[in-house]
């Protein structure tokens, strides 16, 4: 679904929208090798735009609350939600956690920003699909 390289762009694209972020949280499957692996190349990148990463797991809502609260607690943290299954299944909860505990959040699909994330970066499967027609 993903070239993993993408996956540092998202990092790029938080530090650049928000330069004060020293700390990302990201949101990942780790079940699934892409989850694996677009951590593995975020964390490759962090140390070159100056971010420090963790992961966070993608399994649980409850789960999910409590370890963004307590990243949201120290400051300068932003979050990147990586490309799942379990990104669908907790869309509405991360937009509301991002806009409540006022994170910069990157997305991976440009859906999540019409539901009210604030940016995304990812393949248009829209246009793919349009393209596959042709």
């Amino acid at each position: 679904m993903y070239e993993y390289s993408l996956c540092g762009k998202w990092l790029e694209l938080l530090k650049e929208i928000a330069p004060n972020v020293t700390r990302a949280a990201i949101l990942r499957d780790s079940a699934l090798a892409a989850g694996i692996g677009q951590f593995v190349v975020i964390q490759a990148v962090a140390p070159s735009v100056g971010v420090d990463v963790s992961a966070i797991s993608l399994r649980d809502a409850a789960e999910i609350e409590r370890a963004v609260s307590a990243f949201a607690h120290s400051a300068n943290g932003g979050l990147i939600l990586t490309g799942s299954a379990l990104s669908e299944v907790h869309r509405d909860l991360v937009i509301t956690l991002a806009a409540q505990y006022k994170l910069p959040t990157v997305y991976d699909d440009r859906h999540f920003i019409s539901a009210g994330g604030l940016i995304s970066c990812g393949p248009s499967f829209l246009d793919q699909e349009r393209r596959a027609a042709g």
